[in-house]
């Protein structure tokens, strides 16, 4: 169960959002079958478990092993009820079959980018990160987030950060940074940005490109679409999935899918969004949204 050695100090640095809403609406029971196909430090997976005691199992999936080893720690006291498995949720349909959770009483995705991974400044998440220009989840795929802006011509650049990070500025931020390249860490890219869009309000002016280059690095939107129509072949009749979405491109898919599929019921009307009271004890939580539905 113990992929590797981290920090328990990550786990308790991590905050799962909507914490209670999810445990509200998968409803776990003793005996069921849960998946949390975005294990991270385990906060969802704790409920879950917690909730189908005495024998109820979970099988976590993370595509971060760094994440998947801080769950490992949280999660151990639960023994052998927990399976963590270090893969891409893509996948769903074929390690539900593997591991023994078809069909699945529950899932859940919580989507995007961690509290814990924008923290860890070796990795290129954050603006303010010294560290490799790198945002990838899973440190075996290919290509980094310097790959594309040191490679990609200045049209494709632009079309990528208009695409994932509905950037209306592209252009001009595509321009600059193929001028001040080759680029190393995230810091010099903000500051790049910054110089060229100056300060928009809230909003840090590289927030929108960091956005569209981790979604490109990581393949977020595809991989999304891939696993949509695997939860329908994983979850029993009956069974519910939850999924936390934090921005419009991600959101717009679920809603679609929930909507159109034949196989759902759709169980929350309009998404569910974070209390004034979560907002305040976690602010990264402020965009989340969350859609339930169930197998027919």
């Amino acid at each position: 169960m113990r992929p590797g050695n981290a920090p328990v100090s990550d786990a308790r640095a991590h905050v799962s959002v909507l914490f209670n809403e999810v445990m509200t609406w998968l409803a776990p029971r003793p005996g069921g079958r849960y998946i949390d196909a975005t294990v991270g430090a385990g906060g969802h997976a704790v409920g879950l478990l917690e909730a189908s005691s005495p024998d109820g199992l979970l099988l976590g999936i993370d595509a971060d092993p760094h994440a998947l080893a801080i769950a490992a720690q949280t999660l151990e006291r639960f023994g052998a009820r927990v399976r963590l498995v270090h893969a891409n949720f893509e996948n769903l349909s074929t390690l539900a079959a593997t591991y023994g959770f078809l069909p699945a009483d529950g899932i859940v995705l919580d989507l995007g980018l961690s509290s814990m991974q924008l923290s860890d400044v070796q990795r290129g998440f954050s603006f303010q990160s010294d560290g490799a220009l790198d945002m990838r989840f899973n440190p075996d795929d290919a290509v980094t987030a310097a790959d594309l802006v040191n490679t990609l011509d200045e049209r494709a650049l632009a079309d990528l950060i208009f695409e994932y990070g509905e950037e209306r500025a592209a252009r001009r931020i595509a321009r600059a940074i193929v001028r001040a390249r080759p680029f190393h860490t995230a810091r010099q890219l903000a500051e790049v940005i910054a110089r060229a869009c100056g300060r928009r309000g809230r909003l840090h002016p590289a927030t929108r490109t960091f956005q569209a280059l981790r979604i490109a690095v990581n393949r977020e939107l595809e991989v999304l679409e891939r696993v949509l129509p695997q939860l329908v072949e994983v979850l029993k009749p009956g069974g519910r999935v939850a999924i936390i979405s934090f921005h419009s491109l991600e959101d717009r898919r679920v809603k679609n899918f929930f909507r159109t599929s034949k196989e759902l019921r759709v169980l929350t009307k309009h998404p569910l969004t974070p209390t004034p009271d979560e907002v305040v004890a976690n602010p990264r939580s402020r965009s989340a949204r969350l859609r339930v539905a169930e197998k027919k």
